[in-house]
């Protein structure tokens, strides 16, 4: 696949199912910590992530109404913006697994806070009706650069057409040269160089644990 091409020399790409569904980045959300996952998923699907998964990044299944964790909740290494009507419980899971601060927000009036916005340590797309005032605020809120784009030639829906780490994107293949000037230049990812930012992922984990 495209991910394994890319991703593989770095970090584990893991194919598998969730609640026996194909739809992984809906249901899921993650960072370097930690990885929260359904309360439908399988045993056996939380069985074979966590063997794939280093020791370090905890893996947590959530009883969670709201269960399409990745529509929910947008989160980097530090901070989480999660829907406004998610359990208090689930808010603390968010914030002790993965090791953020937790933010109930919603982005241009929309609740699915995860469909919506896409943010990295670096930067990150916002649905384009964002206000000035709303763009401002979240990204004080991040402290990362935003901007209001699209995806996918004009979709709004910016989290089901674009996944994103510290060096590397991926976008859906109807996205227009300009969308992806945009996705380049706010996640800056021209300089990144994913060696370099691994080994540093990898030094703090070790500085963490010793």
């Amino acid at each position: 696949s495209v991910f394994e091409a890319e991703l593989a020399d770095h970090i584990p790409v893991v194919k598998t199912n969730l609640a026996g569904t194909r739809l992984v980045g809906r249901l899921c959300v993650g960072n370097k910590n930690g990885l929260l996952v359904p309360h439908t998923t399988t045993d056996q699907e939380l069985l074979h992530i966590r063997n794939s998964l280093p020791d370090e990044v905890v893996v947590q299944r959530v009883e969670e109404r709201l269960s399409a964790l990745g529509n929910c909740i947008a989160v980097n290494d530090y901070v989480a913006l999660i829907h406004p009507d998610l359990d208090s419980e689930t808010e603390e899971i968010i914030s002790d697994v993965l090791g953020v601060e937790v933010f109930r927000q919603t982005i241009a009036g929309n609740i699915l806070v995860g469909s919506f916005c896409k943010f990295t340590n670096q930067g990150g797309i916002v649905h384009p009706k964002t206000t000035i005032e709303d763009l401002d605020e979240l990204s004080s809120l991040l402290q990362v650069p935003l901007v209001a784009g699209t995806i996918n030639r004009g979709s709004d829906v910016i989290g089901a057409g674009l996944v994103a780490n510290d060096w590397c994107a991926f976008c859906g293949m109807d996205t227009t040269s300009t969308e992806l000037a945009v996705v380049e230049s706010i996640f800056k990812l021209r300089s990144a160089q994913p060696s370099q930012i691994v080994q540093d992922m990898r030094a703090t984990i070790i500085d963490s644990m010793m």
